[in-house]
């Protein structure tokens, strides 16, 4: 195991995870709000902002086979990786030239640059493959996970003092401070992936005969054949259906909860300070997940953990403060992380040890679909009844029927068929 090559892997979730904090969760949905969405009237730019999500999740979710096909038979992930990770950081400091009413502007770039992020992932997440063993990927992934959120978390600490002690930075305004942000976010992704780009090596591997084609089309073959293999195995089918919805809540909690927020009021410092604690929060918060877990099981924390996102979204429709939104960022910080921790664990135990990577790449595609759901029925809803707390309470929905579908998982036989599987 080389170690260079692992903290060189880990830096780069440390450097893509700014995009997820300032451009996704804290600072973008506030100055699409407030900068790019004026003019709009009454609360057409958080919908616009919920259409936007989908459609840049449907477009990754769309290329998704072809960029793991593309990544499988090329042998040039940390290349195609690099691609993708310049195209996300321009696309976010770009942000800085979208001024007041140019929400549509906004919009391509915030798709552009979940692209980047989403895209590359694709790749980002083959190379642990190359540099650890099977043994050690999960500890692996874990640590990346954990510096994901203090990264993101710093950067977002720094644009805040950016956005609200403007004056020492000498910008004029908030405005101008978040457009600076704005800039910090491609600089800090490009800056930080150089380790990765620099470290990081492939695994030799057969030349793949055929040109571009024949590997997207066997992408979008295995994809068919791994949903007709899952067949095999209720219990795992069963569990990905659950996931597809109580997963779509957290998505659409994560991207949607600070536009709302300021559609209803609250302010741009306190709605980033909100976020900031969610981040430093969600650290401690998903380690101590652990062991909780063993000590209550898997599944009852996960219960556990969407339940308590359940009331989020409930006191989310009454709150009318600032306070009140920074007890719901301290609650989303609790369990976001350990939520999303356990439920990946969990699929792992359903699926067969051999073929774990191809089913784990159905439940990335697959639940990229299922994401385009959340911010968009958000969006309708807000639509048809002109309001966003009404349409806050509509992503209640996916966290009951997620929790509903859980309970008629079998965890134990499903592990007993993914080994059966493998036999």
């Amino acid at each position: 195991m080389n170690r260079k090559s692992i903290r060189s892997w880990l830096m780069y979730d440390w450097a893509n995870s700014a995009f997820a904090t300032t451009m996704l969760a804290a600072v973008m949905p506030i100055y699409y709000k407030s900068v790019a969405g004026q003019g709009l009237e009454g609360n057409m730019a958080e919908n616009y902002w919920g259409y936007t999500q989908s459609a840049g999740m449907l477009l990754v979710a769309v290329l998704s086979p072809v960029l793991g096909a593309i990544a499988d038979a090329s042998g040039s992930k940390v290349k195609f990786l690099a691609v993708f990770a310049f195209m996300g950081a321009l696309a976010s400091s770009g942000m800085a030239l979208a001024g007041e009413g140019d929400w549509l502007l906004a919009s391509i770039l915030v798709i552009l640059g979940t692209l980047g992020f989403s895209g590359g992932n694709t790749f980002y997440d083959g190379l642990l493959t190359d540099i650890a063993g099977p043994e050690e990927r999960s500890a692996i992934s874990s640590r990346g996970y954990a510096i994901g959120y203090l990264g993101g978390g710093v950067l977002l600490a720094v644009n805040v003092a950016m956005i609200m002690g403007h004056d020492m930075f000498g910008f004029p305004d908030e405005t101008t401070g978040m457009r600076a942000a704005f800039l910090t976010v491609g600089i800090w992704w490009l800056l930080f992936s150089i380790p990765l780009f620099r470290h990081v090596k492939e695994r030799s591997r057969p030349h793949v005969q055929g040109g571009i084609g024949v590997h997207i089309r066997a992408g979008f073959g295995r994809i068919a054949h791994t949903f007709k293999t899952a067949r095999r195995y209720p219990e795992l089918l069963k569990y990905m259906i659950a996931y597809w919805f109580f997963n779509d809540g957290i998505n659409t909690i994560i991207t949607m909860a600070t536009i709302y927020g300021a559609g209803i009021g609250i302010g741009t410092s306190h709605l980033i300070i909100a976020l900031l604690i969610t981040q430093f929060v969600g650290y401690p918060s998903t380690l101590l997940f652990i062991p909780l877990a063993r000590r209550m099981g898997d599944k009852r924390a996960l219960y556990l953990s969407l339940s308590i996102y359940l009331v989020i979204v409930v006191l989310g429709y009454f709150m009318t403060s600032a306070l009140h939104f920074y007890i719901l960022a301290f609650m989303v910080g609790l369990v976001q992380g350990g939520s999303q921790a356990i439920s990946r664990s969990l699929y792992a135990n359903l699926t067969p040890p051999s073929r774990s990577a191809e089913f784990f790449g159905f439940l990335s595609l697959s639940s990229k679909f299922s994401s385009v759901a959340g911010p968009l029925i958000f969006a309708v809803v807000g639509t048809l009844t002109g309001s966003s707390r009404i349409a806050i309470v509509s992503v209640a929905a996916f966290f009951i029927i997620g929790m509903v579908l859980l309970r008629f998982v079998d965890l134990e036989k499903g592990a007993r068929e993914a080994l059966a599987g493998e036999a």
